[in-house]
């Protein structure tokens, strides 16, 4: 009887020995560790769009007559932060223009600088607003910026031959000689670049183009700046000599205030006439190499590094010194660089922020449209995506519609940013016609 017992408990254990085995055999191959290397993965669903404003019919061709537009992505965040889609997705999903939409702009291809910070959403629109791939684009991302929003940024311009990150990044200060450094980092790279790219342009995040691609290129390439820089500026008016008569100092990623009790800075290096402007520009390649490499250039810049603001007279005081290539002795402010609405301007050169204000610049909203396209400058500063969504979405939709009618090429579905459909009220009455 116990020989029996035993016989049947070592029966038994062999039995379950048998079965967690076969068990384990089973689920290795039912669920493999890793996924299939090829295996196509779907992104994450999106929230539907926001419907665009009705303030938008006089831009957007039908919307008066019932002509529906219909956004065709919502949420260029989550697409690159969540999404597991290869490049050639991500590109397609976001509506960048992947090839020269005409001989013209291929021919006279343009560098770009960013400085950006925050506002991914802002950041993914400006680029596929302003890209082509015949053009050279510079990202700084500024060294405070959340990692995240660092990562996003490059998993984006890592998609792109023509586009990459600032081999140097600046803890940026509003009014600081870090912004201007970080422009500088850019042209440094630029300057290195296989792209034969005529001009450079800088933009800021919160930037937005006026003018086409090709529109850009015809501006620069007529009688008036065809071999000149575009620094809008004039001689220092006396109100700001304060900024670089007194020495500075930069409190790093917070502010700019002045150096113990207004030490006095001594004048500028070779005699210099100063000069005060705007902080964009358009330049030539010859003048970002006189930049680099001049003495001049590179003494003032080093006089520079204690002042407040210094990229609104660096550039322009340049400009107007006869040894720099490309110089603009009597430009004043010509140059239509930005359409900018300033507090202090309202009722002359402008009928009022229809957005808000901050800094006493205009947040633009939708009911300022009217006017930045009216002005017709190279591009308009500034948008929140958050605060008035709506006025970039119809900016942004009426730009690729004059993109794409400018073509010559063949418009590529991926291309549209929307798509058109006509109302149900709309459908019947045409049909009853």
């Amino acid at each position: 009887m116990c020989q029996l017992e035993g016989t049947k408990c070592s029966f038994l254990l062999c039995l379950g020995i048998s079965i967690i085995i076969c068990s384990v055999i089973y689920l290795r191959t039912k669920m493999p560790t890793e996924p299939k290397p090829m295996e196509k993965q779907e992104p994450p669903e999106t929230l539907s769009c926001r419907p665009f404003t009705s303030e938008c019919k006089a831009f957007l061709p039908g919307m008066e007559r019932g002509v529906e537009w219909n956004q065709r992505d919502c949420q260029v965040e989550s697409l690159i932060q969540n999404s597991p889609l290869q490049c050639s997705d991500l590109i397609r999903d976001l509506h960048l223009i992947t090839k020269p939409l005409s001989q013209e702009e291929e021919d006279y291809p343009l560098a770009y600088i960013l400085t950006i910070h925050k506002e991914l959403e802002l950041f993914v629109r400006l680029l596929r607003a302003i890209y082509m791939p015949q053009n050279v684009y510079c990202i700084h991302v500024d060294a405070k910026a959340p990692l995240e929003y660092q990562d996003a940024v490059q998993k984006l311009v890592s998609c792109f031959k023509n586009t990459f990150l600032s081999s140097h990044r600046e803890t940026v200060t509003y009014a600081g000689f870090s912004r201007l450094q970080a422009d500088l980092n850019c042209m440094k790279d630029l300057a290195r670049s296989k792209i034969g790219w005529r001009k450079v342009v800088n933009l800021c995040g919160q930037d937005f183009p006026i003018m086409t691609n090709l529109e850009l290129v015809r501006y620069m390439q007529s009688k008036e700046w065809r071999d000149r820089n575009m620094t809008p500026g004039v001689k220092q008016p006396t109100y700001m000599r304060h900024r670089t008569q007194f020495q500075h100092i930069e409190i790093t990623g917070l502010h700019v205030v002045l150096k113990g009790l207004g030490l006095k800075k001594g004048p500028p290096p070779h005699h210099l006439q100063m000069y005060f402007g705007t902080a964009y520009y358009a330049l030539t390649r010859a003048f970002v190499d006189f930049v680099l490499k001049n003495p001049i250039a590179k003494d003032l810049l080093e006089w520079s590094r204690d002042t407040f603001s210094p990229d609104e007279h660096f550039w322009v005081t340049l400009n107007h010194i006869k040894e720099a290539p490309g110089s603009y002795i009597d430009g004043g402010w010509a140059g239509d660089i930005r359409a900018i609405k300033w507090r202090d301007q309202e009722g002359k050169a402008h009928d009022g922020c229809k957005g808000h204000y901050i800094r006493d610049i205009c947040i633009f909203g939708v009911e300022d449209l009217p006017w930045i396209i009216t002005k017709n400058s190279m591009f308009a500063n500034k948008f929140e995506s958050k605060t008035f969504p709506e006025a970039l979405d119809c900016l942004e939709q009426w730009h690729r519609n004059k993109v794409l009618n400018q073509a010559t090429v063949p418009i590529e579905p991926a291309w549209l940013l929307a798509t058109q459909s006509y109302s149900s009220r709309d459908y019947n009455s045409t049909a009853g016609a």
